[in-house]
């Protein structure tokens, strides 16, 4: 059919292009030609995804700032007023608290514990009340089972709480208000008595060896007892209450006088006090015998309202 004729042109067939002869392109590269020189040393320098340079972290930045003599300067005297707090802290704290004088205390062991509860309840069985010494320092407790402790006295404070609380538990008095009352009456009581301590020793110029730890101690010790009577008086009623009062209160009457009468040493200025020597063993009875009847007025105190 002569398409020319009926106003048609003929078109002449595009021959394709031969396929390369290596691998096939499916997608042009056209990044190359798109940015220019600029563009490639941006992204080179801005965005190296590389990591540093070298082989540490950080980069020359951190070599740069430890390099730096004002920042080392700066360090180390930020380094120096830590220090130098510490010790200001340290020595504030040793003026009132030895915490190596607090540790000697509670170097207790099972055997002492158990060693010193009998004597607290039975104190009449013992026999040597001597504190032994190992040039000039006495010995911890757990190798000398006279001398005084911290331990006990803190975990029979801690007990007499928990035993007041299920006391007024079971008298439908229970409250935290009134469980606090207890406990801080209870703390109260150890620091009037402690106070008194260290002030009638000071107006008398008693010279004794004991500490204030020492005298802590002591005081405390009535809270064996104090647990003691309260257990009797919610097991057996009120007879049991007065029996276990009786007995602690002459337990710990006894210890106190065996125990105190070994460690006051008296040295009384005659001068000052307008006494004789023949005074000064009046003074250590006066003391040691008072601190011995003010125990039994204080576990009365603490344990008559929650035994009934």
């Amino acid at each position: 059919m002569d398409l020319s004729h009926h106003g048609y042109r003929a078109t002449k067939q595009r021959a394709r292009p031969a396929p390369p002869t290596g691998d096939p392109v499916l997608f042009e590269d056209t990044s190359s030609a798109a940015l220019g020189p600029s563009s490639q040393g941006y992204y080179a320098s801005g965005y190296n995804m590389e990591g540093p340079p070298n082989d540490t972290q950080g980069g020359p930045g951190m070599n740069n700032l430890f390099a730096d003599p004002m920042a080392s300067a700066a360090m180390m005297y930020g380094s120096s007023l830590a220090n130098r707090g510490q010790e200001i802290v340290n020595k504030e704290i040793g003026r009132f608290m030895s915490v190596n004088k607090l540790k000697y205390f509670f170097a207790v062991d099972t055997r002492y514990v158990l060693k010193k509860l009998m004597i607290l309840m039975f104190p009449y069985t013992h026999q040597d009340w001597d504190v032994r010494y190992h040039r000039d320092t006495p010995l911890t407790p757990r190798q000398d089972v006279n001398a005084p402790d911290l331990y006990i006295p803190t975990m029979a404070f801690i007990t007499y709480i928990l035993l007041a609380g299920m006391a007024l538990g079971i008298q439908k008095r229970f409250s935290p208000e009134v469980l606090g009352l207890c406990a801080s009456t209870a703390l109260v009581w150890v620091i009037i008595e402690v106070l008194i301590m260290l002030l009638s020793l000071y107006l008398l110029t008693v010279h004794s060896d004991l500490s204030t730890f020492d005298l802590i101690a002591y005081s405390g010790y009535k809270y064996v007892g104090i647990i003691f009577t309260m257990t009797c008086g919610l097991l057996f009623g009120s007879d049991g209450y007065f029996v276990a009062l009786a007995w602690s209160s002459f337990a710990i009457m006894f210890f106190i006088v065996r125990s105190l009468k070994m460690k006051i040493l008296t040295s009384v200025s005659s001068d000052s006090m307008g006494m004789g020597s023949s005074a000064k063993p009046q003074i250590r009875i006066y003391i040691t015998v008072a601190t011995a009847i003010f125990q039994p007025i204080i576990i009365y105190w603490l344990t008559s309202h929650l035994v009934r």
